[in-house]
């Protein structure tokens, strides 16, 4: 676009920040700043900017703009979302820190939403911010409007199993994702959107767990998108009475995915109230994995599996297998 003679030069690095308040809120993924202006009673319009801006940068031009300002804040309150170590005067994010994918991006989007209790959002995005709320969005919209389609299904398949099981041996397809999506297949789209709908509206279980009585035994699979969320919930209860199983090369289902990786904790946790193991998996356990080898998937926390925790006497167990070279 040309610029006439006659154009307003506008300093644009010395333009202050506009009227509202930053809030870092804590999501399961880190802490994001959600910079927010206007009538929190409002209508809520999320913005996402694009790769290297904040939303000064990507979205200081339209709100400068006094019609289009004008529309906006009439009529929403804005929340501007800006990727993790995007805001104004981040500091580089360690090296240490786990990089997050597309998809922690978009389970952040969710987190804000949720930590604001907005049950209803616009969304504005630019270009990589535009994908961000696009997966954000996607879930609920492909299901509501399509019902159980093909790309629903793979969003699906994401939350449930590892990238290890989805890819498969040799490019082929392992029976479990197959029938899964014959499952999947047979689901009344308007049925799993109900239970969904219901698990957004959940409400906050940390002050329950803390006054959880009964032992607990947590599985997560080290590939699950809820991992985090999984450790977060054994810390917030009394470990004298909760023992963490985290699964390795495994995602959130680990009952499909990798089951004889739970025989050996769950015999240990049942031993603690009288059961034992009938035909014992040492000697004739249903899968060769197994007996070849049945703690290689699996790593506890040893803080947490003792006989304290578990009401058994336990040898020290190690939380990851030694693999020789």
């Amino acid at each position: 676009m040309g610029v006439s003679s006659d154009s307003v030069a506008v300093d644009i690095d010395n333009l202050a920040p506009p009227a509202g308040k930053e809030v870092c809120v804590k999501t399961s993924k880190g802490l994001i700043s959600v910079f927010i202006c206007g009538d929190q009673q409002k209508p809520a319009l999320v913005t996402y900017p694009d790769v290297a801006l904040n939303f000064m940068s990507c979205f200081r031009g339209l709100f400068f703009c006094q019609e289009a300002a004008s529309m906006l804040l009439h009529n929403f309150c804005i929340y501007h979302i800006d990727a993790p170590g995007h805001e104004l005067g981040a500091d580089a994010i360690s090296v240490n820190v786990p990089l997050l994918s597309v998809h922690d991006l978009a389970d952040q989007v969710a987190e804000v939403v949720d930590f604001f209790g907005l049950e209803k959002v616009f969304c504005m995005g630019v270009t990589a911010g535009a994908y961000i709320l696009t997966l954000f969005a996607i879930l609920l919209n492909l299901l509501y409007f399509y019902g159980m389609c093909g790309l629903l299904k793979e969003c699906l398949l994401l939350r449930y199993f590892s990238k290890e099981l989805r890819r498969g041996m040799h490019g082929a397809e392992s029976d479990t994702i197959y029938y899964c999506r014959r499952l999947l297949d047979e689901r009344q789209s308007s049925n799993v959107l109900r239970f969904l709908r219901a698990i957004n509206e959940r409400h906050d279980l940390t002050e329950g767990l803390q006054k959880l009585k009964c032992k607990t035994l947590i599985f997560v699979g080290e590939r699950s998108p809820f991992h985090a969320d999984s450790i977060h919930m054994n810390t917030m209860m009394n470990k004298n009475t909760c023992a963490l199983v985290e699964v390795e090369s495994c995602g959130s289902l680990v009952t499909e995915e990798l089951p004889y990786a739970m025989v050996v904790p769950m015999e240990f946790f049942l031993m603690g109230f009288g059961f034992y193991n009938k035909t014992p998996f040492t000697s004739t356990g249903s899968s060769q994995e197994l007996s070849k080898n049945p703690s290689r998937h699996w790593c506890i926390a040893p803080e947490l599996l003792s006989s304290e925790s578990l009401g058994v006497k336990l040898k020290p167990i190690k939380t990851r297998p030694t693999h020789k070279t």
